[in-house]
C-alpha cells in the first residue's frame, strides 16, 4: 500500500506549486495580500506551473515526463489510484476536441455479437504491465484494455479509413490488413477504406487504393504486403496534409519501432491542427524487439521457418566428416528468434546472440569450443543472430557506418566471417572439417503466417479497429496474455532483448551445454544494461508513487521468461 506520509508530503508540493493551494483562487485571478487589493507577486517558475497546469490537466504527468520536452508532456496521461496503482493512458479525441459527439456502437445489434454476455469492455478495466507479485507489492502500472466500448466516436457513414504498411516484410502483414478490411466492413458497417502502397512515402506519392473485403479475401494465405512496403519516407507534414486532404479519419499503421515513432509524430501533428482523426499502431517485428508487448505477430512462424533451416544444417553436419552446420537467424538488437529456434529444435550445439558477446579465440573461447565438439560429436550446429559479434568483426574488418533507408546501421555478415576464420582455424591446425553456412533470411521474412499467428493478428486488428472507432490513439499489443492499448512512447523509447542473465538464457546453456563466454564483468555489464533498458521514461521527479509504481514495473520479466 502506498505511504501515506508521500502522499501528503505530495499534496504540500502540489499546493505550493498552485500559489498557495486552494485558498489561492483560480489561475489568473488576483490575490490578495492581508486584505488589499494589490496583486501579489508570482514567481516565474509557479507561472510556468500554472500555464502548464492550463495546457495539460494531468500536472503530475507533466512533472513525471522529465525525458520529453515540454510540447511532448501533453500527450503522456498518467492516473493514480489506491494501493500503488497507476494507469498510463492512451490520448482520446476528447483531450483536444471539446464536446466531441458519441453514439452508440452499432455491434449492440450486430446479429454475432449482440448475444455475447458482456461483450463490451467497461471503461475502467485495465491490464497490469506487470502480473507476478509479492504480498506487499504496489499495483503497479496498467493500460486501458483494448476492446469494443458501447459508446464510439464515430459513425459509420463517416468513417474513412487508410491502412499502411512500412518496413522489412514479416509473416502475418496479409493477415492484419485482411482483418482490418473485414473488422471495418462486417462490424462496423464501414465502406470507404484505403490502401496506401509502398510505405509512408505512399500517401504523398501514391494513388489511394479503394480496398474491400472481396479483394482481400485470400491474402492471408499469401506472403509479404499486398500493399507494398518501403524504409524511410517519414515526412509528417506532407503525410498529415494529405490525411486532411483526403478526409481521413482513422489511420491504421502497421510496422516496427521505427514505424510506430512515424505513427507518433503523424498523431501529434493531427492533433496540432485540431483533426479529428484516430491513430491506431499495430507492432510489427520479426525480430521481437517491440518493447511492453508479448510478442509481435510473425515471430512464431518465424521461428518454425527457422527449425527447418536448422534441421537442414543438422542433417548436412550429420554427414560429412567433421561436419559443421552454421546458420543465420534474424536479429539485429535482439536474439529472440534464434533463442527460441535453438531450444525447439534441441539440434543446436552453440547459439550466438547480439545480447551475449563471446571471444574467438584463447581459452574458453569459440574455437577451442567448436574444436573439442567435434572431437566428442564428430558434428556439430551453430546458430548465430545477424547482430552478433559486430566489435568482433569491427576489429578485423573496416566497417565503414552506412544506414538504411530506416537509420538502422547496415551490418557485417557475421556468419560468412565465422565461416571464414573457422575454416582457417581448422586449417592451421591440420584438421579435416566441412562447413555448410545456410542464410534463410529472406525465405522465412516471405512465408505465410502459421495457425497461431493468424489468429493472433485477427485480435490485434479487431483490437485495433474498436479503440480507433472509440476515438483513442495508441499501439496495440498482447500484455500477459490481454490485449491492450500502449502508449506510443512507450513502444518506442525502449527496445526489447534477451536477457542473459534470466533463466531462458540459462535453458538455453543448458540445452547446447556451450560456454557462457561470459567473465563477471560482462555479466555486471549485463544487468546495468537491463535495468537501464527496462527503466520506463517516466523517472521520479515529483510523484513518488508513480516513480515507484514505474520502477516495479521496470523488473518485470522479460519476454518468453517463465
Amino acid at each position: 500500500p502506498p505511504d501515506g506520509d508521500d502522499d501528503e508530503q505530495q499534496r504540500r508540493e502540489d499546493e505550493e506549486n498552485d500559489g498557495g493551494g486552494s485558498g489561492s483562487g483560480g489561475d489568473g485571478e488576483q490575490q490578495q495580500q492581508g486584505g488589499g487589493n494589490a496583486k501579489a507577486a508570482v514567481p516565474f517558475s509557479a507561472m510556468c506551473v500554472r500555464i502548464s497546469r492550463d495546457s495539460y490537466p494531468n500536472l503530475r504527468a507533466l512533472r513525471n515526463a522529465s525525458h520529453a520536452s515540454l510540447t511532448d508532456a501533453a500527450y503522456v496521461k498518467i492516473s493514480e489510484g489506491d494501493f500503488g496503482y497507476v494507469l498510463d493512458d492512451v490520448p482520446h479525441l476528447a483531450d483536444y476536441i471539446p464536446d466531441v459527439p458519441t453514439y452508440p456502437n452499432p455491434l449492440q445489434d450486430h446479429p454475432a455479437y449482440s448475444t455475447v454476455k458482456q461483450y463490451f469492455v467497461d471503461e475502467d478495466d485495465t491490464v497490469p504491465q506487470k502480473v507476478v507479485v509479492q504480498k506487499n507489492s504496489r499495483r503497479g502500472v496498467h493500460f486501458r484494455r483494448a476492446g469494443p466500448r458501447q459508446r464510439v466516436n464515430f459513425e459509420s457513414d463517416e468513417v474513412k479509413a487508410c491502412i499502411v504498411s512500412c518496413g522489412g516484410l514479416c509473416p502475418g502483414l496479409n493477415t492484419v490488413i485482411r482483418e482490418l478490411v473485414c473488422g471495418l466492413a462486417h462490424m462496423y458497417n464501414v465502406n470507404n477504406i484505403f490502401g496506401i502502397q509502398n510505405g509512408y512515402k505512399g500517401f504523398y506519392s501514391s494513388n489511394y487504393v479503394a480496398i474491400t473485403p472481396k479483394t482481400v479475401n485470400d491474402i492471408h494465405k499469401r506472403g509479404g504486403t499486398v500493399l507494398g512496403t518501403s524504409r524511410g519516407g517519414h515526412d509528417t507534414k506532407k503525410i498529415v496534409d494529405n490525411i486532411q486532404d483526403r478526409g481521413i479519419n482513422q489511420v491504421y499503421i502497421i510496422g516496427g519501432d521505427g514505424t510506430q515513432k512515424g505513427a507518433y509524430e503523424i498523431y501529434k501533428e493531427i492533433r496540432k491542427r485540431g483533426l479529428k482523426v484516430a491513430v491506431a499502431g499495430v507492432p510489427k517485428t520479426i525480430d521481437n524487439d517491440i518493447a511492453i508487448i508479448d510478442k509481435s505477430f510473425g515471430f512464431d512462424s518465424a521461428v518454425e521457418e527457422a527449425q527447418r533451416a536448422i534441421n537442414s544444417a543438422h542433417v548436412e553436419a550429420c554427414s560429412a566428416e567433421n561436419g559443421i552446420g552454421l546458420v543465420k537467424l534474424m536479429g539485429r538488437y535482439s536474439g529472440f528468434i534464434a533463442m527460441y529456434a535453438t531450444l525447439a529444435s534441441r539440434d543446436v550445439d552453440c547459439c550466438l546472440i547480439p545480447e551475449s558477446p563471446f571471444y574467438m579465440d584463447g581459452e574458453g573461447g569459440l574455437l577451442q569450443y567448436v574444436e573439442r565438439r567435434l572431437k566428442e560429436n564428430k558434428h556439430m550446429v551453430i546458430v548465430v543472430a545477424e547482430g552478433a559479434g559486430q566489435d568482433i568483426i569491427a576489429k578485423s574488418i573496416p566497417a565503414s557506418d552506412q544506414l538504411d533507408a530506416s537509420g538502422n546501421k547496415l551490418l557485417l555478415d557475421i556468419g560468412l566471417w565465422l565461416t571464414h576464420k573457422i575454416k582457417d582455424h581448422f586449417k592451421s591446425k591440420k584438421m579435416e572439417m566441412t562447413i555448410k553456412y545456410i542464410d534463410p533470411t529472406y525465405m522465412i521474412r516471405a512465408i505465410p503466417s502459421n495457425a497461431a499467428d493468424n489468429v493472433y493478428c485477427t485480435l490485434l486488428a479487431h483490437s485495433a479497429i474498436h479503440g480507433a472507432m472509440a476515438g483513442y490513439s495508441f499501439t496495440v499489443g498482447m500484455v500477459n496474455g490481454r490485449h491492450a492499448y500502449i502508449p506510443f512512447y512507450r513502444v518506442t523509447s525502449t527496445r526489447n532483448k534477451v536477457k542473459i542473465t534470466d533463466r531462458m538464457w540459462a535453458r538455453l546453456l543448458s540445452s547446447t551445454n556451450q560456454p557462457s563466454f561470459l567473465r563477471q564483468k560482462d555479466i555486471d555489464e549485463a544487468r546495468e544494461a537491463d535495468r537501464l533498458t527496462n527503466k520506463p521514461p517516466l523517472p521520479p521527479v515529483a510523484n513518488q508513487n508513480v516513480a515507484k509504481a514505474f520502477d516495479q514495473s521496470a523488473s518485470a520479466s522479460s519476454n518468453g521468461e517463465i
